[in-house]
């Protein structure tokens, strides 16, 4: 079978309500409510439809395409500037360290601080991969083509980009977190909670979260010990954001304590090593592997593919990738390293 990505459309809603079905809780980004989905894909639609080269607040929505039936089988988001249409809270942990001369003793404290620090950041995120489809690295070519987007339409992203990783949640679906932190103050479940998120917006956050600090050793060790853990799911999504050059800086959700990963845009492994060239053949044999995209905004698509990078500044690709993406000589690729 043949994968790419490419922009989503309306006519996808059904696929991707069957996938947020499959998520689990906890996806904010992916909402299994139809309305929501609608609404998100609109705006996606008039993100890819806008070709003004300018930093607003947009939303993109890439699928994952199998060729040759058409079925989406993942999918991922790219948000341009969060914290526009509502404030984007984290908690920030953070240490605070006195000392009493009387004891001639020093204590340090954790404390969790509710900040907007990351406001204004693009965020990658919503990825998701169909169960049936989770190996032949497909969930790296989701990941990874969402920075090429980056990189090609670099004016329309932030200098810094974050990603939420979602948190540690019980078999029941609850947070250890949220039953010890936020719950305690809004009346719902973490459930409740989530869903209405994902379809309201957080803005009930700001109207009743305490802004006071809260101190980690007053929370029950259930709490404690999932502070930045993602979920069991999203572990092998944490090291692949490392690999991009991401780092955990103690910023965790509010919702569940997982923890949210920042970068700089320019610094982003994929976005800094990535290469724009002219197609100069395509019946390349045996290349180099990698992520290969062409494209722009609504045209954008991008597969796995073999390269060969000559010193005049040239790319030749193999054929099957040529197909994939639509692409003839003097067509310009954009590709990175797998």
């Amino acid at each position: 079978m043949s994968f790419r990505l490419r922009p989503a459309r309306l006519s996808d809603l059904e696929h991707l309500y069957e996938m947020a079905k499959l998520t689990g809780g906890g996806f904010t980004n992916l909402p299994a409510d139809r309305n929501a989905l609608t609404a998100k894909l609109t705006r996606a639609v008039e993100a890819f439809d806008n070709t003004e080269d300018e930093l607003v607040d947009e939303q993109f929505v890439l699928v994952l395409e199998d060729t040759k039936s058409g079925a989406v089988r993942g999918t991922c988001q790219l948000m341009t500037m969060v914290g526009q249409q509502w404030p984007f809270y984290s908690y920030r942990l953070n240490t605070l360290t006195q000392y009493s001369q009387e004891l001639d003793r020093t204590v340090r404290t954790e404390m969790l601080n509710l900040v907007t620090d990351l406001e204004a950041s693009s965020e990658v995120g919503g990825l998701f991969l169909h169960p049936n489809e989770r190996a032949g690295g497909h969930g790296l070519l989701l990941a990874r083509s969402r920075y090429l987007f980056i990189a090609m339409h670099r004016k329309r992203f932030a200098d810094r980009v974050i990603a939420e990783l979602r948190g540690i949640i019980d078999e029941r679906g609850d947070s250890p977190f949220w039953d010890n932190v936020a719950g305690r103050f809004f009346g719902m479940s973490f459930n409740e909670a989530d869903y209405f998120n994902a379809i309201n917006g957080n803005q009930f956050i700001a109207d009743l979260m305490p802004k006071h600090p809260v101190y980690v050793a007053m929370l029950a060790e259930e709490a404690r010990k999932v502070i930045g853990v993602p979920h069991l799911s999203g572990r092998a999504a944490m090291r692949m954001l490392e690999n991009e050059g991401f780092a955990y800086e103690g910023y965790v959700d509010i919702f569940d304590g997982g923890p949210t990963m920042t970068a700089r845009t320019d610094q982003v492994t994929s976005v800094k090593d990535s290469v724009a060239a002219k197609v100069t053949k395509m019946d390349v044999g045996e290349g180099e592997r990698a992520i290969l995209a062409t494209g722009t905004l609504s045209d954008f698509r991008s597969c796995y593919g073999a390269r060969v990078l000559d010193k005049d500044g040239g790319i030749a690709i193999d054929a099957a990738a040529a197909d994939t993406l639509d692409v003839s000589e003097g067509d310009t690729v954009w590709s990175v390293a797998r």
